[in-house]
């Protein structure tokens, strides 16, 4: 928590639950991935946190945008981003979204498949087009392996079947899974790029760009691999394999330049033992759950640190649940949080990095409860 967000939520009490966000903290991520990785090109992914206060600071940096919807597309444009700094990097999209993204003056997309191409070569004529490839997604809190990419073949036969539909096979990508913790996850997946730079090379097509996705971690209740040591690899790696005809590189990070600059304040709904014994489960439900705005809590893959105004005092193995009325609405049950035992019904709850994949997550309104309120400092 930054100091910022300790002074707001100490001052201005608003009312739970919320989301604030350290804009300047976001800034700062910025200024930190820059540094680490200086020959590539930031395109933040829009879905972790699309709030216009974020977006127009990113604009004001310099950044490019990596929009999955043509509704995020008009939210770049609305902060101030031109269309040569936007990429549409979702792999299926709709007829009427490329239409109208092409017509803004887009011209980068992504396809994974022959039929997502040969829309593409209908309603962006001559578009910039790069090849999502399939790759191991090991080590990552939030694996993205099975939905997007295609394998080395194909998209050999994709990007050579992109020309000759008159597109233009700019580049290729991958992505090694959300909140991935080990460097190396990079080397392999860029070791295979490049086998395919190779190969298209030998076919006449000159790829110039290679989209590193995003990725990169921050600390939820362990420590993770520094930025630098991202940067570090990622540095290493395209050298080996690529030497001197090194790529135009990009990166789409969102969650690591959003995430720890916010904080979701929660009120304690209910503290109880359900069964009446002292050897029954303890129960802490909060007013904001898995359905406004905790979605990355499924399988208990994303384990958000929690801070209380009983910190330091004795704990003990918690449930912790949300508000709403379905029976899945359970945050952490099978590894139990340590929550002081002197916590009661009333009192706010801290969680902490939650900048990213919470407001988005939590616009439904399920069971009547509202999506929670946000404030950009």
């Amino acid at each position: 928590m930054t100091p910022k967000i300790a002074r707001y939520l100490a001052e201005q009490q608003p009312a739970t639950p919320c989301l604030v966000v350290d804009v300047d903290h976001v800034a700062a991520r910025y200024a930190a991935l820059s540094d680490a990785l200086p020959l590539a090109h930031i395109y933040y992914a829009v879905k972790a946190n699309p709030a216009p206060q974020i977006l127009e600071r990113l604009v004001s940096l310099g950044s490019s945008f990596d929009a999955a919807s043509i509704g995020e597309i008009r939210q770049c444009v609305a902060a101030g981003a031109t269309p040569d700094r936007i990429s549409f990097g979702n792999t299926v999209k709709k007829v009427s979204s490329i239409r109208e993204a092409f017509a803004l003056g887009i011209d980068l997309f992504v396809f994974d498949s022959v039929e997502e191409l040969y829309k593409l070569a209908d309603h962006a004529p001559g578009a910039r087009v790069f090849c999502r490839l399939a790759v191991e997604n090991a080590g990552a809190d939030w694996p993205l392996s099975r939905k997007f990419g295609t394998t080395l073949k194909h998209a050999h036969e994709l990007m050579l079947m992109a020309r000759d539909l008159g597109l233009d096979p700019y580049g290729l990508s991958f992505h090694v899974g959300s909140q991935q913790t080990q460097t190396d996850a990079y080397e392999a997946a860029i070791a295979r790029v490049a086998m395919l730079h190779t190969d298209l090379k030998n076919d006449g097509i000159d790829v110039r760009m290679v989209n590193l996705g995003g990725g990169f971690p921050v600390r939820y209740n362990s420590d993770v691999p520094d930025i630098d040591d991202f940067g570090l690899a990622i540095g290493q790696a395209m050298t080996r394999h690529f030497g001197n005809d090194l790529p135009q590189m990009l990166v789409e990070p969102g969650r690591y330049l959003v995430a720890e600059a916010g904080v979701v304040s929660t009120e304690v709904v209910l503290v109880s033992r359900r069964g009446g014994k002292e050897t029954d489960p303890r129960w802490v439900y909060l007013d904001i759950g898995r359905f406004s705005g905790l979605a990355e809590t499924e399988g208990e893959a994303i384990r958000y640190t929690f801070r209380t105004d009983h910190d330091g005092e004795p704990t003990g193995e918690t449930i912790v649940a949300g508000p709403s009325c379905d029976g899945v609405d359970i945050m952490y049950e099978k590894r139990r949080v340590e929550l002081p035992l002197a916590l009661k019904s009333g009192e706010r709850i801290e969680l902490l990095t939650t900048g990213a994949y919470v407001s988005t997550y939590c616009s439904t309104g399920f069971n009547g409860f509202a999506p929670l309120s946000e404030h950009y400092i």
